[in-house]
């Protein structure tokens, strides 16, 4: 048996042949050479199979399957992958030559380190704008944003295998995925530290009715569940606590389960118990004051609700726009 490479990257195909060899061959043109790149074929349909059936380059696995969906792709690439590291590449994105060669740097000198992403420059089709994905890297404050949302770029990601095989890799669960990947990065974080590189090492292709953009509506209901859990495991507290769910609901925009005013007392005092052990001393000064100002927010915007003018603010047309320049003078008084 031959030896295993450092990097295992994983490559989930479904009809992806508008892109797909641009993206492979942005892979095979890495400058860290000790890697395997696993492609899956979940069940293609579109002419993809005939795409990958051309590759010849000997790091290449091929894997053909009926289809399964990505999480069940994704954990069927981590099972028969050999490296040290876990890379992720979509079938529509671009990795720059330098990412595995600067990712792997990185976390071999960071032991403790589980996930590591990059910034992201945006491609609306197959036009490079000047838009980009530039998540946060100090980790009190990328801790901070992950408890509410996803601030890594999939795609972006290496992943230490070992800590995938301890979680038990992307969920499977329907009432938990989409979004495999923050629920990925949320259990993740439990057990190691995460970081992003400072450098835009990725080219994220955004297509016209991908899910990212205009997901199913039980996609904020998992995004609240996810963010509950994770604010509730900062805190030490269960994650159907009250004001927990409040935190998350709100965040997401979802007032639906609250059947009663929200105690935003105890919200903010929960939020500022679950960053106590994200940062300590100075760091953890910009992220009270993010808290704090997060919870205000919420409860003007609830306030607002039970005011005659929330009405004109959701409706459309000229008077909205005067309503809502009356509301930005008012809500300075609440």
């Amino acid at each position: 048996m031959t030896r295993a490479p450092r990097v295992s990257i994983l490559l989930p195909v479904y009809n992806g042949i508008s892109f797909l060899k641009a993206a492979v061959e942005s892979v095979l043109s890495q400058t860290y050479f000790d890697y395997e790149l696993i492609i899956l074929d979940d069940g293609s349909t579109d002419g993809s199979s005939s795409v990958l059936s051309t590759l010849s380059d000997s790091r290449i696995r091929l894997i053909r399957q009926d289809n399964i969906g990505l999480a069940a792709t994704l954990n069927r690439g981590i099972s028969v992958a050999r490296g040290t590291y876990v890379a992720r590449q979509d079938q529509d994105d671009l990795s720059h030559p330098d990412r595995l060669a600067l990712q792997v740097a990185y976390m071999d000198a960071h032991q403790d380190c589980v996930l590591v992403g990059s910034w992201a420059q945006i491609m609306e089709v197959d036009r490079l704008v000047e838009r980009f994905h530039r998540h946060p890297v100090d980790e009190p404050t990328l801790r901070y944003q992950l408890l509410f949302n996803n601030p890594f770029v999939h795609s972006s990601v290496l992943l230490r295998r070992s800590a995938l095989q301890q979680v038990g890799g992307y969920t499977t669960d329907p009432a938990r995925q989409p979004p495999e990947d923050y629920e990925l990065w949320s259990r993740l974080s439990r057990i190691g530290a995460v970081a992003n590189l400072d450098e835009i090492l990725l080219v994220y292709r955004e297509i016209p009715g991908s899910m990212s953009r205009i997901g199913p509506s039980p996609f904020r209901s998992r995004l609240i569940t996810i963010c509950a859990e994770n604010i509730a495991a900062a805190a030490g507290l269960s994650s159907e606590d009250p004001s927990v769910r409040a935190i998350a609901a709100l965040t997401h925009g979802d007032t639906s389960e609250l059947q009663q005013s929200p105690d935003f007392g105890r919200m903010q005092d929960v939020l500022l118990l679950a960053i106590q052990s994200l940062a300590s001393g100075e760091a953890l000064t910009p992220l009270r004051q993010d808290a704090i100002a997060r919870i205000q927010a919420m409860k003007a915007n609830w306030v607002s609700r039970n005011t005659p003018i929330y009405n004109v603010l959701n409706s459309a047309g000229p008077l909205r726009n005067m309503a809502k320049r009356i509301w930005r003078l008012a809500k300075r008084f609440i």
